[in-house]
């Protein structure tokens, strides 16, 4: 009992804010390099542009209802989502509006610093003109890239979930990995708690465009750090799995309602 408090304290100070105190020297102040803003794409990967996010038509345009009809919902039917549905998703949740110099960039959710830490992996079973299989959003060019093919990505990322079905079996998941150093570039040993805040942000976005669409989802934090970080062949170190999100046309009867 004991140890479990010392551990329950330690989170809890993890929790407060620690800008105050010192923490060295930060890579940015040393004038090096910030990191890019987009991870390289492997060589000979399949891309596919995404239509405009400009051009899609949302079934419900009022901000009002979004924020009243927003739920957690795990049931979904056996409906593909387009193409053009993606496409809006991925701009609402990370799509760049303006890139400010080199390494900086405003998109739809703030970051701190602007330095926006994640990137997107689709777990794709269901999608209109994008074979299954792990792909990733390529944000700088508003495209997808397919990394490879898993035959039987449904059922691991659903053990990965912890046995969780409904997020192997969405029409596509969202896995948003963190690159640590985008943040510590700025921050140093202050990066970590904002950057994990900045994952709510995105995650909450998903929500509201999904409800604009017509779409389901449901944010999922517990799963297997490793056997996640396994799915989409991802150090754990440099780069990590820090949230997921499954999305798909909603069933017909409406599934269990969560936070």
């Amino acid at each position: 009992e004991t140890g479990s408090m010392a551990s329950i304290h330690e989170n809890r100070r993890f929790m407060r804010s620690n800008f105050a105190e010192p923490t060295g020297v930060s890579d940015q102040q040393r004038h090096l390099p910030p990191p890019e803003l987009q991870l390289p794409v492997p060589p000979g990967a399949q891309r596919v542009d995404l239509p405009p996010a400009a051009g899609v038509g949302p079934a419900c345009a009022d901000i009002d209802a979004c924020f009243r009809l927003r739920r957690s919902r795990r049931e979904f039917s056996r409906r593909p989502v387009s193409l053009a549905q993606l496409s809006y998703l991925l701009w609402a949740t990370q799509g760049i509006d303006e890139q400010v110099g080199p390494q900086a960039s405003l998109r739809p959710v703030p970051s701190a610093g602007a330095r926006h830490p994640f990137e997107t992996y689709l777990a794709v079973r269901l999608v209109e003109g994008l074979a299954p299989g792990l792909w990733r959003y390529l944000p700088l060019s508003h495209q997808v890239a397919r990394l490879f093919d898993e035959p039987d990505l449904p059922n691991r990322l659903a053990r990965a979930a912890l046995g969780q079905r409904f997020v192997g079996y969405s029409a596509v998941c969202f896995l948003w990995s963190c690159v640590p150093y985008r943040g510590e570039w700025r921050y140093h040993l202050h990066a970590h708690k904002p950057m994990l805040l900045d994952a709510g942000h995105v995650c909450q976005n998903l929500y509201l465009a999904c409800e604009a669409l017509g779409l389901a989802t449901c944010a999922v934090a517990a799963y297997d750090q490793d056997a996640v970080d396994a799915v989409c062949r991802l150090d754990g170190r440099d780069e990590f799995v820090v949230y997921l999100a499954p999305v798909g046309v909603p069933a017909e009867a409406p599934g269990p309602k969560g936070t």
